[in-house]
């Protein structure tokens, strides 16, 4: 296969210059009627020479993360939540001899978001959309314990990860309620504003605001349709007012976090990220975190916004809701057509952002990752990621469909890279580009050894005027491996 670099939406800049995005309807990964359960064929995804793909498991519902044990055991959950307000049972199963096994299953709320092992027992982040996020520690007969409870995930991005550290802690994230600090109407779309209309961001430390407020049609009150002002890290329809200080705290909205194994009060690492879906430690023991950037929604739209993927330093705040990928959101770049440039929300900013180690295609979602460690696969030391692509139009209109793919990174320089992608003349999910392969990939993962690289694929999403319309038991496992 011919490796190209992954674009950074530069199209879409060029386009929107023209006049041409203005003009022209979108076109996203979802947007495509009547997509019903995947053909999953492994010859329909392309690798590199040398590389061999296999379809481990199927049918599979909203799957998000797999791990594997030094036994060869093969572990995968199931969220029990999608976008589109789907609730269904997250559940945690062994894969064997082309059957499912459930291990544990967490009744109605979700999503599960991800699991690890550690110490020949799982964990797995909970991002409770009805009771709060939680850690959970279960063990081989499916008890479930809590390790941390009371995180902030009843919003737009829930408690992610787990990832264990070299330092024997559990490391997670914890996604912003928001796309960009302020509560909206785009919330009350998303399902959780109605249920939790006092909810809102929360700095991970002491802010002071500049008193920017924006105003919306009330979406919740008793006044429904009439208008409201609300300003950030405040419920809906409450204004700020300039030099009002908002108070931080440990569990934090878009932060990274970490707990001791047994459970206990949680540290923050760092915060001032929007969406740190997917987290990982490089073989030289550091942590990086690829994050998903802003959409072009709500009541502070934000265009043209990079997926980023971060060198995690702790203590340090990382720019949202005022940076994006390092740079200012003021900056003219990111107003979109005919708008007036956006303005800071903080007064104060805790430190400068640092710069990014990758930037993304804009609406990627880059999600779960794992780096490479064995020779043998090839590209040690580089982190391959789950590219779940877009959700136009809920996040912003594209022009072209993004995703379906799992790419590479070179940390060294920044480059992108396809690895494993559809046989198709564009990108995009398979039931989109009219291929039987690769649909929502949303987790990489190797195996122990590092001989097998395992792509966990969350199945149809469909997009239409409502929103999102996810398809249930459309899921899958990939294997790529050396070829025999």
């Amino acid at each position: 296969m011919r490796e190209r670099a992954f674009a950074v939406g530069l199209a879409l800049l060029i386009s929107a210059g023209s006049g041409c995005y203005s003009m022209r309807p979108s076109s996203g990964s979802g947007q495509t009627a009547g997509a019903g359960e995947p053909r999953l064929d492994p010859a329909a995804v392309v690798v590199p020479a040398g590389y061999h793909v296999e379809l481990v498991a199927e049918r599979l519902n909203f799957p998000v993360g797999v791990a594997l044990d030094d036994q060869g055991g093969i572990f995968v959950v199931e969220s029990g939540y999608s976008y589109g307000e789907v609730f269904a049972e997250p559940r945690l199963l062994q894969i064997r001899n082309g059957g499912q096994t459930v291990v544990a299953s967490g009744g109605r709320g979700g999503p599960w978001t991800g699991v690890a092992l550690h110490e020949g027992e799982f964990i797995i982040a909970d991002g409770n959309v009805l009771q709060g996020g939680r850690i959970l520690r279960v063990n081989r007969t499916g008890q479930i314990s809590e390790l941390v409870t009371n995180l902030p995930s009843f919003g737009d991005h829930h408690t992610n990860g787990p990832v264990v550290g070299p330092d024997g802690w559990i490391y997670f994230s914890q996604g912003t309620a928001t796309n960009s600090g302020v509560v909206g109407e785009d919330n009350a779309k998303f399902g959780w504003l109605k249920r939790r209309p006092e909810f809102h961001d929360v700095p991970g430390q002491d802010i002071t605001l500049t008193g920017e407020n924006f105003p919306s049609a009330d979406a919740v009150g008793a006044n429904a349709g009439r208008g409201v002002q609300t300003g950030a890290f405040l419920p809906f329809g409450v204004a700020s007012q300039p030099g009002q200080t908002i108070r931080g705290a440990v569990r934090a909205s878009g932060a990274v976090l970490r707990v001791r194994p047994a459970g206990g009060e949680p540290e923050l690492v760092a915060w001032g990220f929007r969406n740190p879906f997917g987290l990982g430690f490089a073989p030289d023991g550091i942590l990086y975190a690829a994050d998903n950037g802003y959409d072009d929604r709500g009541s502070r739209r934000v265009w043209g916004a990079p997926d980023i993927f971060w060198r995690v330093e702790p203590g340090l705040w990382y720019g949202w809701p005022d940076y994006v990928a390092g740079v200012p959101i003021t900056d003219p770049q990111f107003r979109g057509p005919g708008r007036k440039p956006l303005r800071f929300l903080l007064a104060n900013h805790p430190n400068v952002p640092p710069a990014p180690k990758a930037k993304f295609a804009v609406h990627a979602s880059a999600d779960g990752f794992d780096f490479s460690r064995n020779p043998a696969f090839g590209f040690a030391g580089q982190p391959f990621v789950a590219i779940f692509g877009d959700q136009a139009p809920d996040t912003g209109k594209t022009l072209a469909p993004i995703g379906g793919r799992v790419v590479r990174v070179d940390l060294a320089t920044g480059v992108i890279m396809d690895f494993a992608v559809n046989r198709a003349p564009r990108e995009g999910a398979g039931s989109k580009v009219g291929v039987g392969g690769l649909e929502r990939p949303v987790a990489a993962r190797f195996d122990p050894k590092g001989e097998a690289l395992y792509i966990v694929d969350f199945g149809v999403m469909q997009m239409s005027a409502k929103g999102s319309e996810p398809k249930q038991h459309t899921g899958a496992l990939w294997r790529i491996r050396r070829a025999p």
